[in-house]
């Protein structure tokens, strides 16, 4: 069992406990003795990274998290509460997510009309985060494709997501899908919005050089049983761009990275 949490002092905003997930009464197991502590780091916020084999578990934790999924055995908690049924966090995924017929303003504030915010307050709160997104002229298209841009509705599920909660932020490969270009703009927008809000942000990807430049701090899962094999901090500043990646000790710290990658990946 290994528990990550090198501040126990500290709140924590997410934990997760002996986590087990078998779809087949517990003859195999797909997560197995699953721990993690992400402490509250308030006006700073964490962006956490999530890195493992294909089919090793890393959505089912976001899944979870999100109130999406309940664990075969384990307890999950967000700000010290159990995820229950009716926990609300939102989740970015690969795929997109809007609903295509509805604009792309309606989709940023429909978690402010289930909370029951009026029309008007909702509204000038979505279109505050549309612009910070950078889809202002494109609220009142509708969010599906091809009239927005892969990238433009993939801003438009982060937008929705931090207009419901700024606090907590999960994505599940948001940007795979995109072209290379796209993609790093992307990484710029989230970086840029990560030091706004402050937000926790857990992300996975499979791409080692987008771990290292957004994250700062990276957990490796093994294959199943999985749990976690590897913690890495990631010692680059905060504030990062493009410069970040010519930096030879972000070089270096890739490197490492996919070094661990593969000790982890030879575990059983």
């Amino acid at each position: 069992m290994i528990t990550f949490n090198d501040k126990p002092d500290q709140a924590n905003i997410i934990r997760l406990n002996g986590i087990g997930q078998s779809y087949d009464g517990g003859k195999h197991w797909i997560i197995k003795g699953l721990d993690l502590i992400v402490e509250d780091k308030p006006n700073q916020g964490q962006f956490v990274i999530i890195l493992g084999m294909s089919g090793c578990g890393k959505s089912t934790l976001l899944r979870y998290i999100a109130g999406l999924q309940k664990p075969t055995e384990g307890l999950v908690y967000v700000n010290e509460k159990l995820v229950d049924q009716n926990t609300r966090i939102s989740m970015v995924f690969q795929q997109y997510s809007s609903l295509p017929w509805l604009t792309v303003l309606e989709n940023v504030a429909l978690s402010l009309q289930f909370k029951g915010v009026p029309k008007k307050e909702r509204e000038e709160q979505a279109m505050e985060m549309i612009k910070m997104v950078g889809l202002e002229g494109h609220q009142h298209k509708y969010a599906m494709y091809p009239t927005l841009s892969g990238g433009q509705l993939q801003r438009v599920a982060i937008a929705r997501s931090l207009v419901a909660n700024p606090t907590i932020l999960l994505m599940d490969e948001p940007f795979g899908a995109l072209d290379v270009k796209t993609r790093m703009q992307m990484q710029d927008l989230l970086i840029q919005l990560w030091d706004k809000f402050h937000s926790t942000i857990l992300f996975v990807t499979h791409d080692i050089s987008e771990a290292v430049f957004l994250g700062d701090d990276i957990y490796i899962m093994k294959s199943a049983p999985s749990s976690f094999a590897a913690h890495i901090p990631i010692d680059l500043p905060i504030k990062r761009n493009r410069e970040t990646k010519r930096d030879p000790h972000y070089t270096e710290l890739v490197h490492y990275v996919e070094d661990q990658m593969m000790k982890v990946s030879e575990l059983h």
